[in-house]
């Protein structure tokens, strides 16, 4: 009976630092998720200052109008 309880005492440990690691982990991925994001946010922010319709030459009247 010893023996048993003992057993479960070394699996409870292992699975606890197990668990610590995995949620080490996902703290790390949700951090990277986080700057992925903001990166993808500032990327769209720029393209579409790019591809907002300015006035270009084609657009205005030539001086001689």
């Amino acid at each position: 009976m010893e023996t048993r309880i003992a057993d479960l005492e070394v699996r409870l440990t292992y699975q606890e630092s197990t668990l610590e690691e995995l949620n080490a982990v996902i703290v790390k991925q949700q951090t990277q998720i986080d700057v992925l994001q903001n990166q993808i946010e500032h990327l769209l922010t720029q393209l579409h200052a790019q591809n907002d319709p300015v006035a270009t030459p084609t657009d205005e009247r030539p001086p001689h109008y």
